[in-house]
């Protein structure tokens, strides 16, 4: 690692992790050694505190663990060194002979949540400008898009929480449905923790006793996939107990009528058959949600990592409507974002339906106006292309060609066997990474980027607080930007200007883009996040963020929020004789993801050094389980193996691995492709599967 000689100050900046953006102080150590991590009290959102991930962010900057040379398959099928000439050169001319042999949209770009906004904006000009291909989408389509769906079909727009985090210690009650909040990032359990000092009732709705479950007033324990029936069960409760707000459903919403006939329709003792939690439960967490003046309702992957995950997120949002807990102070529905830059990631073009400014490919002044910014016809910008495991999907048969940032699908996509086979089949993968992670290790080159510590960018955290990161490490010499890379790519492609390296130069040519588009950063500068401690948008030029939206009106053209009738439905794949048991994915504290960069750091892997397969004490009797001894976990899809760890805080009928580790452990071989008719999400938290003694 290596200090430039003026960083020899403490450099602000943000954790490359979580949603959170923790904010930290980075501190040279002695003789070019490296950084060192350093509270950074004064940043309102973790207010000093980190979690080990933050912590240990340093330990992937090292060279023993990083990528510093570019990567070139050559013909013996080794990945051996090569200048960054020879490799941008094999690039070029990989995806150009696949536009000439198939046409552009036989060219794929697969981004990721992790990228600045900077690098999310540029790789989705590159793919429509320089490549005009169609087939772009990222990682992020696994993370929070049903939520998004959802927020645009009843608020007509999506921001991951239309208020600031400091909002939910002050609420009067706090339902978290589907969110180890605990582990997926630890300092925000402040608020709940705070909470509940300040008065509050917390309400944890998981089919396992986590961490955070362990804090709530009322832990719900559902059948995975039942997400849907417990919201309905619950706005059912409400109605009948004559708890609903008319005066706000009357002056602020649509569509109440049809969705309340809807919800009538799950009474209290299908619901719990459907669930499994009891009508006293159900009763219980109405009267908490409905006594104080404020509530809110957190939503996170347990109910929007479903092939129903829309409809989901849309019958808790109508559980808010209808008791009026939106668009009021300290009062409404938000989701808990997941990848670092999960919210901007896909706000600004790397999703396929979207141009900068969350604004529509398919409209045609959205289109009018971004081809104006980039100096094109609007009729050379293609139309929308398919979503991630879509475009995953489609590798080696209509897509000839990828290239890919930040993303390690043959861990993190579902059906993951599958998606190794088709990143193999491939004619040409280029991957641009700052680790050689699974995916990188297919690729016929690889291009080692800059990591957060050594490159300045803005990222927008859970909140739509946008900040700002700043560089306090040169990279080593063998690594380039991100920024250089797509520069690099379109001059070779024949598109000399519109591709600056300068992120503060993208970014200005960002706000541009956005402005006027429901995610307006118009008013936003690197000046200004700096002063205000990140910027909240929309924020057109001249004005101030907004840190709560919706209290004057919803974002829709009349002002009103939409209710949208929804009913259950099952889950894509339901327990069989052959599949009797449910399986459920999720995260640890100590890993991050697809574990990439965790996985290298010698700290988190002591702390949790592989997969394992959670099961119920009575599960592991009746099929003579022994906790730590290997279990075999089968789906219609593929065959996992993780040692046993049993325990009470997991209902009989499901079993749990996280995520994190390829090879024989990884949990994604098993998950279930099936896709949200609207979101595209995949059902990673539900398939069926059957466990025995390895």
């Amino acid at each position: 690692m290596h200090t430039s000689d003026a960083a020899t100050a403490v450099t602000a900046t943000h954790c490359p992790y979580c949603a959170l953006q923790c904010g930290m102080n980075l501190r040279p150590e002695p003789g070019g050694a490296g950084v060192a991590v350093e509270e950074r009290a004064d940043f309102p959102v973790n207010r000093g505190a980190l979690c080990g991930k933050g912590r240990t962010a340093p330990a992937v900057l090292s060279s023993r663990v990083r990528l510093t040379e570019p990567l070139v398959r050559t013909h013996a099928g080794r990945l051996e060194p090569a200048t960054w000439g020879e490799a941008l050169d094999r690039v070029a001319e990989g995806l150009t002979r696949t536009r000439r042999a198939y046409g552009p949209d036989a060219v794929g770009v697969f981004g990721g949540g992790g990228l600045t906004n900077e690098k999310a904006y540029a790789l989705g000009k590159f793919a429509r400008v320089a490549l005009r291909t169609s087939q772009i989408d990222y990682n992020g389509r696994f993370c929070m898009s049903s939520a998004a769906a959802a927020h645009q079909r009843a608020f007509g727009l999506d921001r991951g929480l239309p208020f600031p985090l400091e909002d939910i210690p002050r609420t009067g009650c706090v339902i978290l449905v589907g969110s180890n909040l605990a582990e997926t990032m630890p300092p925000a359990l402040r608020y709940l923790t705070e909470l509940k000092a300040n008065g509050g009732t917390l309400i944890v709705i998981d089919p396992r006793r986590t961490r955070t479950a362990e804090h709530a007033d009322l832990h719900l324990a559902p059948r995975p996939g039942t997400d849907l029936a417990l919201a309905l069960g619950l706005l059912h409760l409400v109605v009948a107990e004559g708890r609903t707000d008319e005066e706000f459903i009357a002056e602020r919403t649509t569509g109440w009528e049809e969705a309340r006939a809807a919800a009538m329709a799950h009474w209290p003792e299908l619901v719990e058959r459907i669930t499994g939690v009891s009508v006293p439960k159900l009763r219980e967490a109405v009267g908490l949600f409905c006594a104080p003046e404020s509530a809110m309702v957190l939503t996170a992957r347990g109910p929007e990592q479903q092939s129903k995950g829309t409809d989901t997120v849309g019958a808790w949002i109508n559980l808010c409507l209808a008791t009026g807990r939106a668009g009021r102070p300290l009062s409404g529905y938000g989701c808990l974002t997941g990848q670092g830059n999960g919210q901007g990631g896909r706000e600004h073009g790397q999703k396929a339906d979207q141009l900068p400014g969350y604004r529509k490919l398919t409209d045609p002044a959205a289109r009018a106006h971004v081809a104006g910014v980039w100096g094109i016809d609007p009729a050379d910008l293609p139309g929308p292309g398919r979503s991630a495991y879509e475009l995953l999907d489609a590798l080696g048969t209509d897509v000839k060609a990828l290239l890919l940032m930040g993303s390690n699908p043959v861990v993190s996509a579902p059906r993951a066997a599958h998606i190794e086979d088709r990143i193999r089949s491939l004619d040409f993968l280029a991957v641009a990474d700052v680790v050689l992670s699974e995916t990188a290790a297919l690729a016929d080159v690889v291009l080692p980027v800059t990591q957060w510590a050594e490159e300045t960018g803005t990222t927008t955290n859970l909140e739509g607080r946008v900040l700002l990161r700043r560089r306090a490490l040169t990279p080593p010499p063998g690594v380039r930007t991100d920024l250089y890379v797509l520069h690099e790519l379109a001059a070779r492609l024949g598109v000399e200007k519109g591709f600056p390296t300068a992120p503060e130069e993208v970014f200005d040519e960002l706000r541009r883009a956005s402005a006027g588009g429901p995610a307006d950063y118009s008013g936003i500068s690197y000046a200004r996040v700096e002063a205000e401690q990140g910027v909240f948008w929309p924020c057109p030029d001249g004005t101030s963020g907004t840190p709560r939206l919706f209290l004057d009106r919803f974002a829709t053209d009349d002002g009103r929020a939409r209710f949208v009738p929804v009913a259950h439905r099952d889950a894509a794949e339901t327990p069989d004789v052959d599949y009797p048991l449910l399986l459920t994915t999720g995260r640890v504290v100590a890993q991050y993801q697809s574990g990439a960069q965790t996985r290298r750091v010698d700290e988190l892997n002591a702390a949790a050094p592989g997969p394992f397969v959670e099961l119920h004490p009575r599960l592991a009797a009746r099929i003579g389980a022994v906790e730590g001894a290997p279990l075999a976990v089968t789906s219609r899809r593929g065959r996992a193996v993780a040692p046993a760890r049993i325990t009470d805080a997991i209902r009989a009928d499901t079993v749990f691995m996280p995520f994190h580790w390829p090879g024989e452990g990884r949990a994604n071989t098993l998950t279930n492709p099936a896709l949200d008719p609207t979101s595209r999400m995949p059902e990673f938290k539900v398939c069926a599967v059957r466990v025995e003694p390895a």
